[in-house]
């Protein structure tokens, strides 16, 4: 699929970030939705604060670190985009991320521990995600006017191998999988943008400047 993959890191560097961040969360609603970088990452954090923490849960999802689903599911409805589930319990892998297994149109679509944005049937992302078209997607978030045509993906698809269609795969629970998110989040320095040099002050004429000027 690497004809259809397309580097893009959705505006973090424009927006002055540096360094390494498991921000494929902030990253692909960014893309999908052409809004600001920042605005996605500042609405990501201020969705954390309505988590509930426990023995579970590490933490709160953090833009840069890694987002659980609840928060993704509260962040997408307050875009008003929909969710598509194109797998369930005993259903096995229904849908792979490639072109022809998705609708056209604008996607975020969540796989294993990863979150990816297709346009059009082209991978946005900072690395080929799809496994040459053989990783299963779990469900993809598009905009409302555009969910109601989406076909039904529990039935298995033409190009399913019949070994991988049969293949009994438990989901994970709602709140189980943190998308993007390093194991070791300590290992990482705080997410900080560049800021601007500040202007130097002007210099003050000497005494023999201001006596000749």
């Amino acid at each position: 699929m690497a004809r259809n993959f397309r580097f893009d890191d959705g505006g973090r560097r424009a927006s002055g970030y540096r360094g390494k961040a498991g921000d494929c969360v902030v990253r692909s609603i960014a893309i999908a939705t052409a809004l600001p970088y920042q605005h996605i990452y500042d609405l990501v954090n201020r969705a954390s604060a309505y988590e509930r923490t426990g023995t579970r849960k590490r933490g709160k999802s953090n833009a840069r670190t890694g987002v659980y689903k609840s928060t993704i599911k509260r962040v997408m409805n307050s875009l008003g985009w929909v969710w598509t589930p194109t797998m369930q319990i005993g259903s096995g892998c229904t849908v792979h991320l490639r072109a022809d297994e998705l609708p056209p149109g604008r996607l975020v679509v969540s796989v294993s521990k990863h979150l990816t944005a297709v346009v059009d049937g082209v991978v946005h992302d900072t690395h080929d995600c799809s496994r040459r078209g053989t990783r299963c997607v779990y469900g993809y978030w598009q905009p409302a006017a555009t969910s109601r045509s989406a076909p039904n993906h529990l039935e298995p698809s033409p190009h399913t191998p019949r070994s991988v269609a049969t293949n009994r795969l438990p989901l994970p629970k709602h709140d189980e999988v943190e998308h993007g998110g390093p194991r070791n989040t300590k290992s990482l320095p705080p997410d900080k943008p560049r800021r601007p040099r500040p202007t130097p002050p002007p210099r003050r004429r000497s005494f023999l400047e201001w006596l000749f000027s």
